[in-house]
């Protein structure tokens, strides 16, 4: 089998000869660049390695003897390390060299593209002119090596990462290996791919995958909301045109709460005796 043909997986090269810049290995037929950058062993002649193939900047196919976890026949996470919006995402599969999920295999909206140090489960996969892209890992893959969530597992506290995202919902793997949906009215912001995200079990499938809600919980949520609203009364030094009779709109477009968590949160500051309400406006007490 061609050289070319082992590129994004693992061989063994015989060294053929060192060179100022490395050493050049070769299956028999063909050579191969290790370079000195991509290998911390001294090797002598005929000697017999492993090594890794991928292609370099120019499109050169070359070697190193760091043995990555992510091939073209295994999946792993991986870290983003780079950016690009003209070209996508660059990932660290622990090689010299980062390999590029392409921004046609990226979310349309770039709001939902990976940011660095986020991480995907990704493989690796070669085009018709020998060059790596990475491969996000699809539903079936993420369900193949997924656990089932049991009636136990509803109502606990998760952490994951998003791997796919769609204007319905998004989808996450979690610490302890649940396949979970995210649906959109269960998010304030859509979460992006490679996003680490924490949430609650809603519910759980009889085939053991589990909906996950980002919202906080009730109380979380009252404590969250009674500080929006003393935050912005003590930037108005006290005292705000707003109360519960102020219109739902006009207390979404301010606060972006439901007019219903909104007098919750007045309630409890009222009771607690931090706030009184007269003629339309809120006051905070001194």
């Amino acid at each position: 089998m061609p050289i070319k043909d082992y590129i994004g997986r693992t061989v063994k090269l015989t060294v053929e000869r060192p060179a100022e810049f490395g050493y050049f290995l070769s299956d028999g037929e063909e050579d191969v660049l290790l370079h000195k950058n991509d290998t911390d062993m001294q090797l002598e002649e005929g000697q017999e390695i492993e090594v890794f193939l991928y292609t370099d900047s120019r499109g050169r196919t070359a070697a190193t003897t760091t043995i990555p976890e992510i091939t073209t026949e295994t999946y792993g996470w991986a870290v983003v390390s780079d950016v690009e919006e003209d070209i996508g995402v660059f990932i660290n599969i622990g090689i010299n060299k980062d390999m590029l999920l392409g921004k046609e295999d990226l979310p349309v909206h770039r709001s939902v593209w990976p940011k660095v140090d986020d991480l995907l489960y990704i493989t690796l996969r070669v085009n018709r002119n020998n060059r790596i892209y990475v491969k996000v890992a699809t539903d079936p893959i993420i369900e193949e090596m997924s656990v089932k969530a049991t009636r136990q597992d509803f109502n606990k506290n998760i952490h994951g990462h998003i791997y796919r995202t769609a204007k319905v919902g998004s989808w996450v793997y979690t610490a302890e290996g649940f396949k979970g949906f995210i649906h959109e009215s269960q998010r304030k912001t859509e979460p992006r791919l490679g996003e680490k995200i924490e949430g609650r079990i809603i519910d759980v499938k009889e085939d053991g995958t589990i909906n996950v809600s980002l919202a906080p919980r009730k109380q979380e949520a009252l404590d969250e909301d009674s500080e929006i609203i003393l935050s912005y009364l003590q930037l108005r030094n006290g005292a705000m045109p707003y109360s519960d009779k102020s219109s739902p709109e006009d207390i979404q477009d301010r606060f972006q709460l439901s007019k219903a968590s909104f007098k919750r949160a007045l309630g409890r500051l009222m009771k607690e005796g931090k706030i009184y309400q007269e003629e339309g406006w809120t006051y905070m007490k001194k």
